[in-house]
């Protein structure tokens, strides 16, 4: 059973009564709810708790990590996302959702800013599928169509993507690329645009079918990460005489 632990920095449903409205128990606990239902063993943690939820035993407990967050970026300790760097560069999965592309972990893990475009106007959004062969396409129509969601557009600051596996088009004309993996060291990383958090994108069924798929792509290889450093010869070498 793959083991997940949803994390949330939780700031939204304790100041908006209209995100609590669409998720009484955090993004969080919806997230883990369809995940716990698809099969996964998941569990949640959140910004306030000690060490933000992400203990060194939760850490090494987890092969997949989801990241939520929007308002307290900058209260994420360092600490913290040193060990969540290291865990992906071990083989953790993890996938980064919505406007944590501006987490510290993603930017770490990415090397760049990050940035983009948004505006919150009750948009319609499709995200085109433009890998259908992938496996977190499984599934999946031609296209995912929400009635409304917030826009987010180009440039998007990231490294080109090694798959791109979305890429959205909004009602005001923007479009964007919603979908996207990487992998660094030996884990693997996905990008998920949608899910601003007073919409009720995580209730629909094919997003939560992409984000279980995500989960199953992004399990951990069993296997250590290479050794580097000075290495001794597996032959015998035979010394060469200057000639």
């Amino acid at each position: 059973m793959i083991k997940v632990t949803v994390w949330n920095e939780n700031r939204h449903e304790k100041k908006n009564p209209a995100v609590r409205e669409v998720y009484p128990d955090g993004i969080h606990g919806a997230i883990a709810q369809f995940l716990t239902k698809a099969g996964f063993d998941a569990k949640t943690a959140v910004l306030d708790e000690p060490e933000h939820g992400l203990t060194d035993e939760v850490l090494s407990d987890t092969d997949v990590l989801l990241w939520w967050g929007h308002l307290a970026h900058g209260e994420v300790s360092d600490e913290i996302v040193a060990k969540v760097q290291q865990r992906v560069l071990d083989g953790m999965g993890l996938i980064v959702l919505h406007s944590a592309h501006f987490s510290k972990v993603f930017k770490t893990l990415m090397g760049t800013s990050c940035d983009l475009k948004w505006r919150e106007a009750d948009e319609k959004e499709r995200l085109w599928v433009v890998a259908p062969n992938h496996p977190i396409t499984e599934g999946i129509g031609e296209y995912i169509e929400l009635e409304k969601e917030e826009m987010y557009g180009e440039h998007f600051d990231i490294p080109a993507p090694e798959e791109l596996i979305f890429t959205s088009w909004f009602e005001g004309g923007e479009v964007f690329r919603s979908g996207c993996t990487y992998t660094r060291g030996n884990g693997k990383i996905f990008y998920f645009r949608p899910g601003h958090e007073t919409y009720p994108t995580y209730h629909n069924k094919d997003i939560q079918r992409v984000i279980v798929n995500a989960v199953k792509w992004a399990e951990p290889v069993q296997r250590s990460r290479p050794v580097y450093g000075n290495a001794q010869p597996l032959e015998n070498i035979v010394e060469k005489v200057n000639q």
